[in-house]
């Protein structure tokens, strides 16, 4: 019979068995959506390449956050293939640093970002190029490229197309870091309950341009849905964009989704 005293006690922050599954279980299931979402954006918004950047904790330099290119869809050679992008350098660096969706028309000529990685792009041929990051609970899970073998404007039927499955990709990730995650705590009846944050204020005409445009309905197509001008419609959108603090339409369709606002 074995003694007590010779039975190793299980470290102190090591999962017990049926946490170490929830997180395997959480960490397939993040995999298996990310993989997805590379091929989806293929296959259903018309990019040429799909790209996916999972955030990881460089711990060789203790340097910023990063991501590493983990999943992919459509790539004709392999330079992007587990490419690791720190916060702030290239497109995809900057979505991870600042936390908002931004696109160029032509990624090599772009002036507003690093070119740490042109080479990769380049051997790939592409240009316009399209990054969302995946926002849930203040963490970016990860960081969507949508990328075009061609100079051109993505449009905002793209754009929304690309943000949307951001979007569902998002709340997948949220459920399955839930199963791994601790077990929610019962209310402490001492402690009064935190008020809840309300919903946008946003008028009932702001709500309809904002659930078209999140769609990626263009401001005229908005415009003969609802029997309204192009300006009333751009002034709609306006407000919206201000209530929500975003700065352009990719942002306004992401944020839309988060907050609830549209489905």
């Amino acid at each position: 019979m074995t003694r007590a005293a010779d039975t190793p006690a299980r470290p102190a922050g090591l999962p017990s068995g049926a946490d170490a599954l929830a997180a395997r279980a959480a960490e397939l299931v993040r995999d298996a959506v990310l993989g997805d979402l590379a091929r989806r954006v293929v296959a259903e918004c018309g990019a040429d390449v799909g790209l996916v950047g999972v955030p990881e904790p460089d711990r060789r330099s203790r340097g910023p956050e990063r991501m590493v290119l983990r999943h992919w869809a459509g790539t004709r050679a392999e330079l992007l293939h587990d490419l690791a992008v720190p916060a702030g350098t290239g497109l995809g660096g900057r979505a991870l640093a600042e936390r908002t969706p931004s696109w160029v028309p032509d990624y090599r000529a772009a002036t507003t970002i690093s070119h740490h990685y042109d080479a990769a792009v380049t051997a790939e041929d592409l240009y316009a190029m399209l990054t969302v990051p995946l926002l849930h609970g203040g963490a970016v899970h990860g960081v969507l490229y949508a990328s075009l073998r061609a100079v051109v404007p993505f449009g905002d039927v793209r754009i929304g197309a690309v943000t949307g499955l951001a979007a569902a990709a998002t709340r997948a990730l949220a459920g399955a870091a839930a199963w791994s995650g601790p077990p929610a705590r019962r209310p402490d009846p001492a402690r009064p309950p935190t008020p809840s944050v309300p919903p946008v204020p946003l008028t009932r005409r702001e709500h309809e341009v904002l659930r078209w445009a999140a769609t990626g309905r263009t401001n005229p197509e908005i415009a003969a849905q609802l029997g309204l001008t192009r300006n009333t419609v751009t002034g709609y959108l306006k407000s919206a964009m201000h209530k929500l603090g975003v700065r352009n339409r990719t942002e306004l369709a992401l944020a839309a989704r988060e907050s609830g606002l549209v489905s």
